[in-house]
């Protein structure tokens, strides 16, 4: 738990992910977590089959892209400790839109008239937010620039979302 803490405190731009090292067990069930998680909300937005195949892909693209950054840089060293920051971050905004799904179906439910718009609010903070965390993780584990860390989590997203999405539209 103390080290799910240590991780969690990264959403709010403290700890350094390079001061953390996760173990074998906790990086394991930080995957299974964005899996099972992803395969929910994609469930809950478009078919269930389709929708895990989309959780998959975004999960090969993101130990890909981690990954070849960390070889381009020659800094493999850090994989665990990077993969294991954004997926634990990437739980805690993911946890958040799931709730945001459910607090938008519930007002729905009851007519509320702004629902659509309180909902996307909401949606394009988190992506913010996200943004913003990723960007943070890459600065303090590769000591970026903060524009050089801001083009690397936008381009970090549309490979691990937009790349899956555009496949499972083909």
């Amino acid at each position: 738990m103390k080290l799910l803490t240590q991780y969690l405190w990264l959403c709010w731009f403290i700890n350094n992910p390079a001061d953390l090292t996760p173990t074998k067990s906790f990086m394991w069930k930080t995957v299974a977590f964005y899996l099972v998680s992803g395969c929910i909300v994609e469930g809950l937005i478009a078919d269930p089959a389709d929708g895990s195949l989309e959780v998959f892909l975004r999960t090969i693209m993101a130990f890909s892209s981690v990954g070849v950054l960390l070889l381009i840089n020659k800094k493999w060293q850090y994989f665990n400790q990077l993969f294991t920051a954004i997926f634990v971050c990437e739980n805690f905004i993911m946890t958040l839109a799931t709730v945001t799904e459910g607090m938008y179906f519930l007002m729905v439910m009851k007519h509320y008239e702004y629902s659509e718009e309180v909902s996307i609010g909401i949606g394009v903070l988190l992506l913010g937010w996200y943004l913003a965390i990723v960007s943070y993780i890459f600065r303090q584990l590769l000591s970026y620039k903060m524009s050089a860390s801001v083009l690397l989590a936008f381009s970090y997203f549309v490979l691990t979302y937009g790349l899956p999405m555009l496949v499972m539209d083909i």
